[in-house]
């Protein structure tokens, strides 16, 4: 029975976790570059549906490896701090990278530092509310002998 509700609780707390980061990470970058964002509500429409459109892709080329990410720590049951961590920044730089022909002739991802620095610590959120208890089995721990006292 314990094992069906673990099964259960990493079927809720992976999307819940991937919830977090996501709304951690678009608050950094909201925060961070309001200015570009403030730009870009008060340009036309079409300019409008343009960011949209490019914010979109972008964030799928970000999505995609974090999620492999998760699943090999769900796999492995990697619960690491530094894990999470490491796989939002490093998944933010890839789709960063890999968007690079299109972004260039808008200025909102111009800069990198900004949507790593969400990448970390949209890790960070993902293992506070998931990473830290990541796979479906639990470790194994090593048992202590008991000592008696006879």
């Amino acid at each position: 029975m314990d094992a069906v509700i673990r099964l259960l609780a990493r079927f809720v707390l992976v999307p819940l976790g991937a919830a977090v980061a996501l709304v951690v990470a678009m608050g950094v970058i909201i925060i961070a570059r309001r200015n570009a964002l403030f730009a870009v509500l008060d340009a036309d429409l079409q300019t409008q549906l343009d960011y949209l459109a490019l914010l979109s892709i972008s964030a799928f080329y970000m999505a995609v490896p974090a999620a492999i990410g998760v699943l090999i720590s769900e796999t492995l049951a990697i619960r690491s701090c530094l894990f999470h961590t490491a796989n939002g920044g490093l998944s933010v730089w890839l789709g960063w990278a890999l968007t690079q022909d299109i972004r260039d002739q808008y200025r909102i991802l111009a800069e990198p530092g900004i949507f790593i620095a969400a990448g970390f610590l949209a890790g960070l959120a993902y293992w506070a509310v998931s990473g830290w208890m990541a796979g479906f089995f639990k470790p194994v721990q090593s048992r202590r002998p008991i000592r008696s006292n006879w």
